[in-house]
């Protein structure tokens, strides 16, 4: 490589690792904030995709596999809701939402809690 292509390529080394950088903040710094008196909907037996549509995208979801498998929930699309906090009708505090789900075409469990 000559001198000038090695500092072209360092640039843009250096660009990238930037916009990640801000993005990374950007996201984190975001992520935990709830929306004052947004209300809870009813998530129950509906699809975990739908739980990332409803819900302010500043409201931080936390996702629990409550088969008793402890999976790794990846691709929203396999996945039902369970169980979910706070209640419908209640507000989304700062501690945002919880939802337990399952893989679909799987049952919930009768104590599927989060």
């Amino acid at each position: 490589m000559t001198p000038r292509a090695t500092t072209r390529a360092v640039r843009r080394r250096v660009a990238t690792v930037t916009a990640g950088a801000a993005l990374a903040l950007t996201v984190s710094a975001g992520a935990a904030v709830a929306v004052d008196g947004q209300r809870m909907p009813e998530l129950r037996g509906r699809g975990l995709m739908h739980v990332f549509s409803t819900v302010d995208y500043r409201t931080r979801v936390d996702v629990k596999d409550v088969s008793g498998q402890k999976r790794h929930v990846l691709w929203p699309m396999s996945w039902k809701v369970c169980s979910q906090y706070p209640a419908a009708g209640r507000t989304i505090g700062d501690e945002g939402v919880r939802v337990g789900v399952v893989k679909n075409g799987e049952k919930c469990p009768r104590a599927a809690t989060v």
